[in-house]
């Protein structure tokens, strides 16, 4: 069973809209959006052939549903197998040649978490579910600070902290940001070159005093990448120094944003739902039992996570 726009009932939340300009781009080639939507278990993956890699995933979790199950458990005890996925063609998806190519100093990063979609009320299919999430369209090359810091505690809390404990549905948005000025990797793939995100979004909906509502959390691993030599350097002038909005957020650091902040930076349209962030500045996140701090460093505002679902 994949994405289901409305599984939470009431509310019908459709998978966001990639802009006209991504569009001209499968007319240009002659190519179909829908052939590059994938369906998978309790998820759907929307690929990007011109970048090759994933525009976003889509998913379903159910808290009441969930299953607890090792890596131990999964391919039959053999580990992680990675694969690519035959219904759209190897040459517009990266594989093994990206993950073991040199200098590619980075992890493969589940778009969509693993534990997020093993959920059923067979525990066959939520292992199923589990596997399908090891296929190279649902992964991004994150360096390890990024892909197993707070980014994957926010990944935790959400769905062991809010949707399991608390026993709901939500409906779950994950990607990268696609920008023409993202770095090159030092490597080429089969002789391309190869833009790398460092920009990575997730957008959550849930119900919520019989309301839809959204809230969206965005981080950066540019200066990771700069720094251990994966990527390029990038020379910017002043005007795109002016316009990259993401230049002061420090590095694999996670934000909490408006919906509309993701969206100016992707091109993508996402389904309207109230939203209880309202600030305009970006609200960086701890998950910790500090103190908040109340001063402001260029207009990113520090917390501890208080997210309620």
């Amino acid at each position: 069973m994949s994405y289901i726009g409305s599984f939470m009932g009431e509310y019908d939340v459709s998978i966001p809209e990639i802009s006209s300009k991504e569009i001209e781009k499968f007319e240009t080639h002659s190519l179909d959006t829908a052939h590059y939507y994938l369906d998978y278990i309790n998820y759907s993956v929307f690929q990007n052939p011109f970048r090759k890699f994933p525009y976003f995933t889509a998913s379903n979790i159910h808290g009441n549903l969930f299953k607890e199950i090792t890596r131990n458990e999964l391919f039959s005890g053999k580990g992680d197998t990675w694969k690519k996925d035959s219904r759209i063609p190897e040459t517009e998806q990266l594989g093994y040649e990206l993950y073991s190519a040199e200098k590619s100093d980075f992890d493969r990063g589940h778009l969509t978490k693993r534990e997020d979609v093993q959920w059923s009320e067979d525990r066959k299919v939520a292992i199923a579910a589990a596997e399908s999430t090891f296929f190279y369209t649902n992964a991004m090359p994150q360096v390890d600070r990024l892909n197993r810091g707070i980014w994957r505690q926010i990944e935790d809390y959400i769905l062991h902290n809010q949707t399991i404990s608390k026993q709901i549905k939500i409906n779950l948005f994950t990607g990268p940001i696609f920008l023409d000025n993202d770095p090159d990797f030092v490597t080429k793939i089969k002789e391309d070159v190869i833009q790398l995100p460092y920009l990575f979004w997730k957008v959550i909906y849930y119900q919520n005093n019989d309301k839809l509502h959204r809230t969206a959390f965005l981080t950066s691993q540019k200066k990771l990448l700069e720094k251990r030599r994966i990527v390029k350097p990038v020379v910017r002038s002043d005007e795109q120094l002016e316009s990259d909005l993401f230049m002061t957020f420090k590095d694999a650091e996670t934000y909490q944003v408006r919906v509309d902040f993701i969206e100016k930076l992707s091109g993508l349209k996402f389904h309207e739902a109230a939203e209880n962030f309202v600030e305009e500045t970006p609200e960086e996140l701890i998950v910790s039992g500090v103190n908040v701090r109340s001063d402001k460093t260029k207009d990113i505002k520090k917390a501890i996570i208080n997210i309620t679902l």
